[in-house]
């Protein structure tokens, strides 16, 4: 077990990182990179919902989503392994990041898929579903609201959906809020699935 363990959540921060450092050196690895609705319709490359994942708009998104997954990713490749076993355990961990990746860039592309002025980069609708799938399983474990206020998992799950439900209605600011929300809802239907297993 110990051969495995961590092993994807590892791999999945070093490629983010590489792929994402590469991108900063070079703006056109973005632009064929990046969740771009617009274009997706228009010539079918739905691969975007993949690799828009793998690349970020500056060092702070990056720091932030990467620190993120190290906190809670960890953690659920854990419990992943011990419910299915080493191999078995990262496959599924590894498949549950890049299913909620993909689906959570679905809202956004028949949202936008006809505004050419639209576009998203960043790994933060699988993050979400990351994080969601840690506070259906550990409700009650204190997490820190801008790392300084403790609040129980369950109380900020409610806060982040709340939050992202308003954003998406109400904000304009560039922000994938449509990921952010649904991603966390998917975290939370696979983690509820993958519980009655």
């Amino acid at each position: 077990m110990t051969d495995f363990h961590f092993f994807a959540t590892y791999g999945l921060l070093i490629l983010i990182l590489l792929v994402s450092f590469a991108a900063f050196n070079n703006y056109s690895v973005i632009e064929r990179f990046r969740h771009y609705p617009y274009q997706e319709n228009k010539d079918q490359s739905f691969y975007r919902w993949l690799t828009c994942g793998f690349v970020h708009g500056n060092y702070l998104h990056l720091f932030l989503n990467a620190f993120v997954l190290y906190q809670f990713g960890l953690t659920i490749e854990s419990l992943y392994i011990n419910q299915f076993g080493p191999g078995l355990g990262m496959l599924v961990y590894v498949s549950v990041y890049l299913v909620i990746l993909v689906l959570s860039c679905a809202p956004t592309f028949f949202k936008h898929r006809h505004n050419p002025a639209y576009a998203s980069i960043g790994a933060s609708g699988a993050i979400s579903g990351i994080l969601f799938i840690y506070i259906y399983h550990f409700p009650f474990n204190m997490l820190y609201f801008y790392g300084i206020i403790p609040l129980p998992a369950l109380l900020m799950g409610v806060l982040y959906l709340a939050y992202s439900w308003w954003a998406v209605k109400n904000t304009n600011d560039g922000i994938d809020h449509d990921a952010h929300y649904y991603g966390a809802v998917l975290g939370l239907l696979i983690a509820g699935i993958l519980d009655l297993l």
